[in-house]
């Protein structure tokens, strides 16, 4: 745990909430650009707890070159594997065919995919390391629990007794955000009585780095590749979206069930499979910050946000908020100006907020659309993907849309420092 016995250690430029990649990659991306700011991160989680978290996560192009101007990237690249092609088929369980509706090749540029699967523990560990070494304070196992603002800065209880002074908060303390609340900032909300399985399978025959969505009645099965284990083991990491209450029975039942389940969706194409991890489930649900700014305080990833994965977009947007705000704040600060300043803030809410109104609205669609087995929606939505597959610009507008190239794109999301 960090040392913060001494006033200089009390006193920050900015004080980010959620040692998650979202807070760490803002950490990092401040420090780097502007070493003279005094950046700290605060977590509420113990200690070494990341380091169990046997997830997977599909980063972007973007954030990718995000991650490597950041210095993270190359340590991260050799374990991660590129997604080369991604397929998407629409059926059901039963159907003994699942036609292929719509391919597209996994690239942005030549040599460039349009997204790595890198394992959680590797991102995380390596942005931890970076901002250690950038000289960063991570101060891990202690929540906020009480801040008050005022006209110079914000003032930060620590749940240990301990106080931080900081010109800026951020949060980045997740979905359920305590921060955002006790910032007075409400939300749009919503539960879709969805909640995604999350495991990892072991199968015989490569995958080839082929990503697959098939869509079924009950939500979206995506098998997403995996890097191959050490000594040979081919690996797919899987986001399997059923009704909740069926969610839960597969993963707190017995395990010839799930099995038997998972081969139904899973099928047989590369061969024998086995489940290689203890399979949990979560809720599903939209959650949108009704701002994302307040005095003193901003908002990043789920703390802002929180879509379904139907479209693979969730930490995506995550670091493209944490893109957005740093440059706001570096500019800001290059120009003599208050970080932490409303004015300066809004900024930041008006580059983000209506890309993310959009994805969660997109993505609410889509869910909607994919996620039942009424027959003259599924002839709709299976001659809209036939005609994607027809036209190539049309295809290639959704892979740049996926890349998280499209749009006003901060600096550091097309490779270039701030």
């Amino acid at each position: 745990m960090a040392d913060r016995k001494t006033d200089a250690k009390n006193s920050l430029d900015v004080l980010i909430a959620g040692a998650g990649y979202v807070g760490l990659a803002a950490a990092v991306s401040l420090k780097q650009a502007r070493p003279s700011l005094a950046v700290a991160v605060v977590d509420a989680a113990p200690a070494g707890v990341w380091q169990k978290d046997g997830r997977a996560s599909a980063i972007a192009a973007a954030a990718c070159r995000m991650l490597d101007q950041l210095g993270v990237w190359q340590e991260i690249v050799g374990h991660s594997q590129a997604i080369t092609e991604m397929i998407v088929t629409d059926s059901r369980t039963a159907d003994p065919v699942r036609p292929v509706f719509l391919t597209f090749d996994g690239e942005v540029a030549p040599g460039e995919p349009f997204a790595h699967m890198v394992a959680n523990r590797d991102l995380n560990g390596a942005l931890r390391r970076r901002a250690q070494k950038l000289g960063i304070d991570i101060i891990e196992g202690v929540a906020v629990s009480a801040f008050d603002t005022n006209g110079a800065g914000v003032t930060v209880h620590l749940a240990d007794g301990a106080t931080l002074k900081a010109r800026l908060l951020v949060a980045a303390d997740g979905v359920n955000s305590k921060l955002r609340d006790m910032a007075g900032i409400k939300t749009v909300k919503w539960e879709y009585g969805q909640s995604g399985i999350v495991c990892t399978v072991a199968h015989e025959r490569p995958h080839n780095g082929r990503a697959e969505e098939h869509f079924l009645p009950a939500g979206p099965f995506a098998t997403l590749p995996l890097k191959p284990t050490e000594d040979g083991t081919n690996r797919s990491s899987l986001v399997w979206v059923e009704r909740s209450e069926d969610a839960e029975k597969l993963v707190s039942g017995d395990d010839l069930v799930f099995e038997h389940e998972l081969e139904l969706r899973f099928g047989l194409k590369l061969g024998e499979i086995r489940v290689t991890d203890k399979p949990r489930a979560w809720p599903l649900g939209l959650t949108i910050a009704r701002a994302f700014v307040a005095p003193r305080i901003a908002l990043a990833g789920d703390a802002a946000h929180g879509i379904h994965p139907i479209a693979g977009q969730g930490l995506n947007l995550g670091f493209k908020d944490v893109a957005a705000l740093a440059e706001v704040i570096v500019e800001a600060d290059r120009l003599g100006q208050d970080i932490g300043a409303l004015d300066v803030l809004e900024r930041y809410q008006q580059w983000r907020r209506f890309d993310t109104v959009q994805m969660g609205v997109t993505t609410d669609v889509l869910n909607r659309l994919f996620s039942n087995d009424i027959g003259p929606l599924r002839q709709l939505r299976d001659i809209g993907l036939g005609l994607v597959e027809r036209m190539p610009r049309l295809k290639e507008f959704f892979i740049r849309q996926a890349s998280g190239l499209s749009g006003d794109t901060p600096r550091l999301l097309k490779g270039e420092a701030i």
